[in-house]
């Protein structure tokens, strides 16, 4: 990113989604840091640490997915101050898998970090995991 706008990389951040969802995972590693410290909590619980585990394994998840998933982020909140940003709230997809082009639907609660190296936004952490129960409404 050259205009180093936050809400610009956010919305880049969906379509990254919206290409992992069916099964390419190029374009997060563009957005995802080369340089330590980098951390992962995948949804399935386990923990990567270092940029290269987590390109790893975020190129393994996608591999998983293939065409014909959708997603969308549901951003709880957002912020960014110097050289680091957030955004947490909700990951809403269908992802088609397996052998039997399955659609699953999922909704993953998410936490994702960025720092701003040379110019630009890069995650350096998600945490994702798997909402099991609706929300409360505020009132």
């Amino acid at each position: 990113m050259t205009d180093g706008s936050f809400e610009s990389f956010m919305q880049q951040r969906q379509r990254v989604a919206q290409a992992f969802v069916n099964g390419n995972a190029e374009p997060l590693g563009a957005i995802s840091t080369g340089s330590d410290p980098a951390t992962l909590f995948g949804p399935r619980g386990g923990v990567e640490q270092g940029a290269r585990n987590v390109l790893t394994m975020n190129e393994e998840g996608a591999q998983a997915f293939l065409p014909g998933g959708t997603t969308e982020l549901e951003v709880l909140h957002q912020g960014h101050g110097g050289d680091l940003g957030y955004w947490t709230g909700l990951q809403h997809a269908t992802v088609v898998s397996g052998p039997d082009h399955k659609s699953v639907q999922m909704t993953l609660r998410v936490t994702e970090v960025f720092r701003r190296e040379s110019g630009g936004w890069k995650l350096v952490h998600r945490h994702a995991d798997t909402l099991t129960q609706p929300s409360r409404e505020d009132g």
